[in-house]
């Protein structure tokens, strides 16, 4: 017979058995709703249901931060740059017009009386006529020269030869050209077109050119032309003081005492928006290791924008600044995890509409200098942010919850996202390098990997190149036909006129700014 004891005893370590079958019930239905919202919800942080207005009401705010005084009334003693509100307009002027005349034939006479017509007007309409890429072999003929006398008169039977100038060729014993090389890249890094599919493309039109030898054009120039360029822009990266950095994978098949399957890594740097003059810099790496960074930045010794990665906390000799989307991405997937009635006043839903609060003031200093942001983010900014971190500290969240994660990735990360308010030239996210990213990874998903290690590096000199170009509004295929046709004649002293904001590029490379047209009362 049991007694009392025992039985209490029973009863206590089954209810306890019950409530943890409970939080792990409760812990998968989170993964797999979140699962789920990642599979089939919008992915934007920015547009759906889980965008919170900065405009809440004041009791939910009272709940997140403590009390504040009244506001003192200050004057406004900078003036913000008025923003236009619009969408692109249909720009179509820079485009060649060929003028199609439509006439009656000569004599021709009044259907009424059968007198003869004049002309006293016409109508004009414009349509856009596309003609389809066209392949021709340019065969250039260099004539030679000699002279007569020489060779009646010359007595040791010596003439003197004068050829007329002509280029060199882009690749020696190749019939490749400045243009073709140049589209290749084209399409494959810009408009993400494998060389397969460019090969197969080609045969559709007759031309017969192999895979290899369109990737031998694109791994030779890149090291022959690219190259001096790429250093040179590294060299100038490094001397800014604000710089943004990631990582993205990249798979290598032949790269020595790795299987084919491993993973390498494309490592991202790029100047943030205190310059005018962008630069977006890809360097390949064998590993994730912080090493590579270190090794990259040596000398560097400003802020550093980057993620949660531990390898950049381990960097030395400067400032990482943190990410704060990076800490919205993670109450924004506690929030989804959450069952539709339990997502109001949850603890994942007021840290949204507090991190909001923070974007929308940065967003309202954006017009301003590094110093006047600086001295708005110290009064304003900065008392919200370290009352939020003081708030879910005092927090009593299941730690495994979705919820909880988020909140102790955001104490882990305290430091480095405060980091934010030592200068005003920092920005509130690593967003900028992550939309350098898209591109190479959607590159990626189509050509899926490098077949050798050189092919490795090609690719992360032809993205830098193509990719600080398209940061600096040029047209990408005019500037990579230009670079080719000219690079070879400059000097090392004179590279700097070659890049991107360089005085050698031609009208042609640079893309004129979309005119913007104003929506309409209700909006667009």
């Amino acid at each position: 017979m049991i007694n009392s004891i025992d039985f209490n005893e029973i009863m206590a370590k089954k209810d306890a058995r019950i409530a943890e079958l409970e939080a792990l019930v409760k812990y998968y239905e989170e993964i797999f709703r979140l699962s789920k919202s990642r599979m089939f919800a919008p992915k934007s942080e920015k547009k759906g249901p889980f965008q919170y207005t900065v405009f809440g009401d004041e009791e939910d705010d009272e709940e997140v931060i403590e009390q504040e005084p009244e506001p003192i009334l200050e004057t406004i003693t900078y003036t913000r740059r008025k923003k236009r509100k619009g969408k692109r307009k249909d720009d179509l002027s820079r485009l060649p017009v060929e003028v199609v005349e439509h006439m009656l034939p000569d004599g021709s006479v009044c259907p009424e009386c059968g007198d003869h017509l004049h002309e006293m007007g016409h109508n004009t309409r414009q349509e856009v006529m596309i003609i389809p890429a066209q392949v021709k072999m340019l065969e250039h003929v260099q004539s030679v020269y000699t002279c007569r006398n020489c060779e009646k008169n010359s007595a040791d039977e010596s003439v003197p030869f004068v050829k007329a100038d002509m280029p060199a060729p882009l690749i020696k014993g190749s019939v490749a050209s400045p243009s073709a090389v140049a589209y290749i890249m084209y399409q494959k890094y810009v408009m993400y077109a494998p060389i397969y599919r460019q090969e197969k493309d080609w045969e559709r039109q007759g031309i017969f050119l192999s895979r290899q030898t369109m990737t031998n054009w694109i791994n030779i120039c890149a090291e022959e032309y690219l190259r001096p360029l790429y250093n040179r822009l590294r060299v100038i990266l490094l001397q800014h003081k604000v710089l943004h950095a990631d990582e993205s994978p990249i798979q290598v098949l032949r790269e020595p005492e790795k299987s084919a399957t491993s993973k390498s890594y494309m490592w991202l740097y790029r100047t943030s928006g205190d310059t005018e003059q962008h630069i977006v810099f890809y360097e390949y790496q064998p590993s994730r290791s912080h090493d590579h960074p270190e090794l990259f930045l040596r000398g560097f010794t400003g802020y550093l924008h980057a993620d949660g990665y531990q390898g950049y906390h381990m960097l030395t000799g400067m400032i990482i600044v943190g990410c704060w989307s990076h800490l919205r991405r993670r109450f924004t997937d506690a929030l989804k995890s959450m069952p539709k009635e339990d997502r109001a006043n949850s603890v994942a839903q007021k840290a949204l509409l507090h991190i909001a609060k923070l974007f929308h003031m940065e967003s309202q200093w954006a017009d301003l200098t590094p110093e006047e942001r600086y001295t708005c983010r110290l009064e304003k900014s900065k008392p919200k942010a370290e009352a939020f971190f003081k708030w879910i500290g005092s927090l009593n969240i299941l730690p495994k919850s979705a919820t909880g994660k988020a909140i102790n990735y955001a104490l882990g990360q305290r430091v480095w996202l405060m980091n934010v308010y030592l200068d005003g030239r920092t920005e509130f996210s690593n967003n900028r390098i992550e939309n350098s990213v898209r591109p190479y990874a959607l590159g990626r998903r189509n050509w899926l990997f490098c077949n050798s290690v050189s092919g490795a590096y090609a690719c992360a000199i032809i993205y830098t190149i193509i990719e600080s170009a398209r940061a600096n509004g040029l047209n990408l295929f005019e500037y990579l036909k230009f670079l080719f046709s000219v690079v070879s004649n400059i000097k090392d002293g004179d590279i700097d006129t070659l890049l991107p904001w360089g005085d050698a590029v031609p009208e042609k490379c640079i893309l004129p700014k979309p005119k913007l047209q104003e929506r309409s009362a209700r909006g667009a």
